[in-house]
């Protein structure tokens, strides 16, 4: 969910009904949506919060810091120097805690804003059926802790939390399975399917990440068929649509079509992608096309075609808008608002990272919006990997970082005007 723009302020008017807007969101006859809104966007954080925030993104705006920082980190774990020094504020700051009780404070803060939380198990990188038993149950508590309870919106999975690299690109790729493989992958299908299932039975929505293209062909099966399986009626699996691959706009058309035939509802995150430089080198290396569109401006196209698309296919495609990216939410807000939906519509949502882009959340939540937080939660060291991807993606987006820094500039001297 590594996607942002440049835009610096805009407005959207909203036309909505005001049962449909929180008491503390302005009426339905001046409701006005302002992602520019430094006041509503760190309501949440205090002072010392915010100045600690522009130091971590002013560390990070710098590729080179962010470099050396990455390798002196990984170097680090690799001879077991002790670092937790240096990565608990980052590690507060982006995620919610080590475990799920402790990201339960971070969930009830947003929730009095109206933002909802996802759990995100930010563990990576496990193998063994051991370790991989333990990631589904650690993703069945959140999904367990999110049912009937308001503040949570959705929970989330990768499925190479579940499943060996090797197999899942083997079996993406159509080859042979070995009996033991056959085996192994008849495990991974089964603890997807187990986690499908408590997502329907307990009501709480589950979304399954994309991943490399090399192992997303295996994912597209395993989504789909729990789609088909457990959305008549009711959205409760979402697959991931990353629009920096040039083929998944029509892979969008074909799943909202597939769902219309057999009268079940496709569910549909968006994103803009977060491997991008992988993709390409990847595919370089093995001396075919890359699966990645030829530039930004190509995936803004498309991610904007996504939205349109689902905006006029509702019935049988739920969408999640992943994205950080200013211009293509209001241009959700403004695509519900012209075709007469309610900000509230259970068919849409919006999501962001925690610590990232909170003029959206906050301010889309104020009007009436459904928007949530992915919180990510794990042993710190086991979430290293999250936070040096998080600085390393926001070094390789332009804007991100210096927009990041600028409103979080603009609520520290509003306050000290208003002292």
């Amino acid at each position: 969910m590594a996607d942002v723009s440049g835009i610096f302020a805009a407005r959207v008017w909203l036309m909505t009904s005001p049962n449909s807007i929180p008491n503390s969101a302005p009426s339905a006859a001046d409701s006005l949506l302002r992602i520019d809104d430094t006041r509503t966007a760190f309501a949440h954080r205090s002072t010392p919060d915010l100045h600690r925030a522009k130091w971590m993104f002013g560390l990070i705006g710098s590729p080179q810091l962010v470099r050396l920082g990455a390798g002196a980190v990984r170097l680090a774990l690799r001879l077991g120097i002790p670092m937790r020094w240096a990565l608990q504020p980052v590690f507060d700051y982006f995620c919610g805690g080590e475990d799920i009780q402790g990201s339960l404070g971070t969930a009830q803060d947003l929730s009095a804003y109206g933002v909802q939380t996802i759990l995100d198990y930010s563990a990576e990188g496990q193998t063994g059926d051991g370790a991989l038993d333990a990631a589904r149950d650690q993703i069945m508590s959140t999904i367990v802790t999110a049912e009937g309870d308001d503040r949570f919106a959705f929970s989330v999975f990768k499925v190479s939390a579940l499943s060996d690299n090797d197999l899942l690109e083997k079996v993406g790729a159509g080859a042979h399975l070995q009996p033991e493989e056959a085996q192994a992958w008849q495990r991974v299908e089964q603890r997807v399917s187990e986690l499908c299932a408590a997502a329907a039975e307990k009501q709480v929505p589950v979304m399954i990440d994309a991943e490399e293209t090399w192992l997303q062909g295996a994912i597209d099966t395993l989504a789909e068929s729990m789609m088909q399986r457990h959305n008549h009626g009711a959205c409760r699996v979402f697959t991931t649509a990353q629009l920096y691959r040039h083929d998944r706009l029509a892979y969008i058309h074909r799943l909202e079509e597939l769902a219309r035939s057999e009268g079940w509802i496709a569910g549909v995150k968006l994103v803009r992608g977060a491997y991008m430089e992988k993709e390409r080198d990847q595919a370089a290396a093995q001396g075919r096309p890359s699966p990645i569109q030829p530039d930004k401006a190509a995936t803004d196209r498309d991610f904007d075609a996504a939205l349109d698309f689902a905006l006029d296919h509702l019935d049988h495609l739920h969408i999640v808008c992943g994205s950080h990216n200013e211009k293509s939410t209001l241009k959700l807000a403004e695509g519900m608002r012209t075709r007469g939906l309610q900000p509230d519509d259970h068919r849409i949502a919006f999501a962001q990272l925690l610590g990232m882009s909170d003029n959206l959340s906050f301010n889309l939540t104020a009007s009436g919006f459904r928007a949530a937080k992915y919180v990510p939660y794990g042993p710190l060291k086991e979430a290293i990997p999250y936070l040096i991807r998080r600085a390393e993606e926001n070094t390789s987006v332009g804007g991100q970082t210096s927009r990041e820094l600028e409103l979080i500039r603009q609520e520290i001297k509003r306050r000290k005007a208003a002292q």
